[in-house]
């Protein structure tokens, strides 16, 4: 089957499936195709997951398509999500390690992406290797003369800078192991200390007023995913309903090495998951036809566009062609599912 075959089916399916799943909403919004590429007129950032690998070959497919993509479109970027396994494997530089020139600076070049690189930390960011990386990439941000950003473990900034349309509330989604135990050999997790301060804190950053018209949290793990590691129950216990509580329009995740977007009936919030980055890529357990609309085993990455009006979430692939694409307006409503 190719390419376009494939394209033109996987779009039929999603848009049976938002006739069935967003019937249930009030209004049944109308499908038409998206806005593929194209400046929108809106402020734009690009995010990758999982993209740190020890052999980056993929990695850097991935990063060469997302300058093209911005050259070629002519927008630009005014912000990077990081979105965690930013480093796999050793690090015995920490903060100065050559990996960092080689696989983000030189990677992602400040003469495209001149702007900041908001990051988080993934599961493989909480290894000693034989330091913490975790620590490394705090430092590294503290050093000064650089676009990664990361102030602490968890944070929240205004986007874009001027006149902000988004707030964004970056969190650590390592959560302690199942016995409780926030370190087992070289990995290692928040303390349950830490999970029970951060938890708190995202209570009141969510209680705060807030004068931008788009909320979009994000997180290394998926609270849900069609892939290998599955529904992750203590952040369906802990973070989904505040989710659904304060209306968040979006959830931004990696971990698992692919590219998703799932919608649940009756849920105010878009499940977005972009972990094609650059790490080996998962197989699927559940298919999009299942619960979607949209999950593909593919290396890629994400562009997030936001306009006064809309939100508008674009999947590509490492050769730069839209694969999935979707808007959320203010009041929550998903159309142009393509």
């Amino acid at each position: 089957m190719g390419f376009d075959e494939t394209y033109s089916r996987r779009r039929f399916l999603r848009q049976s499936f938002a006739f069935s799943a967003l019937a249930g909403l009030g209004g049944l919004p109308a499908l038409g195709a998206a806005k593929h590429g194209g400046p929108g007129g809106g402020s734009r950032l690009l995010m990758v997951g999982d993209w740190g690998y020890e052999d980056f070959e993929a990695q850097s497919r991935v990063a060469k398509s997302m300058q093209a993509y911005v050259r070629e479109q002519r927008f630009k970027t005014e912000g990077l999500l990081m979105l965690g396994d930013n480093w796999y494997g050793p690090l015995p530089g920490g903060a100065k390690d050559v990996r960092w020139k080689t696989q983000f600076e030189e990677m992602y070049p400040s003469s495209v992406f001149d702007c900041p690189a908001y990051a988080i930390p993934g599961n493989h960011d909480y290894q000693t290797m034989p330091m913490s990386k975790v620590v490394a990439e705090l430092e590294y941000a503290k050093a000064g003369g650089t676009r990664w950003t990361m102030p602490s473990l968890w944070y929240s900034f205004e986007f874009p800078v001027k006149k902000p349309l988004m707030t964004v509330i970056a969190l650590d989604s390592n959560m302690p192991h199942a016995d409780g135990r926030p370190k087992k050999g070289a990995d290692f997790t928040l303390t349950p200390e830490q999970q029970a301060e951060q938890l708190v804190w995202l209570e009141a950053e969510l209680e705060k007023p807030r004068s931008t018209p788009f909320l979009v949290v994000m997180g290394h793990h998926p609270i849900f995913s069609n892939g290998p590691h599955g529904d992750h129950k203590v952040l369906v216990r802990d973070w989904e309903p505040l989710l659904r509580k304060h209306k968040a329009h979006m959830y931004l995740a990696g971990h698992d090495h692919d590219m998703q977007h799932l919608e649940f009936e009756g849920h105010p919030t878009s499940f977005v998951l972009s972990g094609g980055g650059g790490a080996d890529l998962y197989p699927l357990v559940i298919d999009e036809a299942q619960r979607g609309p949209y999950a593909q085993r593919v290396y890629g990455f994400s562009d997030l566009e936001v306009t006064p009006e809309t939100l508008t979430l674009r999947h590509l692939d490492e050769k730069g062609r839209v694969i999935h694409s979707f808007t959320k307006k203010v009041d929550g409503t998903v159309t142009n599912i393509a």
